[in-house]
């Protein structure tokens, strides 16, 4: 049985999703939301989010990319957005197992993947498992070098029962409140909560994210990584300067990794600098992907 998080009042259902517009996929665990943009005679990108902000993270990369010509497909992940909540252990394999049944169910067969925060690890681990599909790789701010600290309260939350009731006195609030380290640039704020906690009302959630903290999705994963740098992928790094989600000094140990890595550090800017300053990243973002890389 599940935890009655009194704040999950709603089902996801098919009037809510064809409200939520994009399409819908049925996977192996689950239906998978998606959004589909630009030229589909176009180069496929592919957008992957992170830890529990669903697709609009991106956007503005959507919006940017699908004008240039580009393919581009981004989707919320599993517990998160408008895709299903399935009753499962969220671990990396779901997560790269999502993806690559999204990808074959589209017929997308060569990609340039893009991986932001906890999206970090799950195309790292899809490269190095598929490396067949993937032209280039473009990492944003991605967690895994290094676990992530969490506070005291978040630490107790993962022990169980203990967590479900924590959460469910004072994880909305808390949860809401938290992405706005996310951004170092006040006016975006207000709104990108607002995105944010709609789809906290869908029964779910909370579970997705305590099974995703309990399942090591934001511990080490920098074996990963070192992995895939001895593929010589083309890759591209991002990381906002003033980052307190993952600190930018983990980008340290990306680079060692993946030592052939272009990095860009992006001044006056949180965790997602594609969102907070698109006009810096953009440009960079779509010479890197027009380049031709021997």
């Amino acid at each position: 049985m599940s935890f009655p998080y009194l704040d999950e009042t709603k089902e996801l259902n098919e009037i809510i999703r064809k409200e939520a517009g994009g399409d819908f996929i049925q996977l192996s665990n689950g239906v998978t939301h998606y959004q589909l943009g630009g030229d589909e005679n176009g180069d496929t990108v592919v957008l992957v989010h992170g830890f529990s902000v669903p697709s609009f993270i991106y956007d503005p990369t959507f919006e940017f990319l699908s004008k240039q010509g580009f393919h581009v497909l981004r989707y919320d992940l599993f517990g998160r957005g408008f895709s299903d909540r399935p009753n499962l252990k969220y671990d990396i394999h779901l997560f790269v197992k999502q993806l690559k049944e999204l990808l074959d169910g589209l017929n997308f067969k060569k990609i340039n993947l893009v991986g932001l925060s906890m999206g970090g690890p799950i195309t790292a681990k899809f490269v190095a498992k598929y490396p067949e599909y993937v032209s280039k790789h473009i990492l944003i701010d991605p967690a895994g070098a290094k676990p992530i600290q969490f506070s005291t309260l978040l630490r107790v939350v993962k022990i169980p029962m203990v967590g479900e009731l924590l959460l469910g006195l004072f994880g909305s609030g808390s949860m809401v409140k938290s992405v706005a380290d996310d951004l170092f640039t006040p006016e975006l704020v207000e709104q990108f909560q607002s995105k944010y906690a709609i789809q906290m009302q869908y029964h779910g959630f909370k579970r997705a994210i305590l099974s995703t903290m309990r399942n090591n999705m934001l511990d080490s994963f920098l074996e990963v990584y070192e992995q895939i740098g001895k593929l010589h992928k083309p890759t591209l790094l991002f990381w906002g300067k003033q980052d307190v989600t993952v600190p930018f000094e983990h980008s340290k140990l990306i680079l060692k990794a993946i030592p052939h890595t272009e990095f860009h550090a992006i001044e006056n800017c949180g965790h997602i600098p594609h969102y907070e300053k698109p006009h810096e990243v953009n440009p960079i973002l779509l010479e890197f992907l027009q380049r031709k890389h021997e």
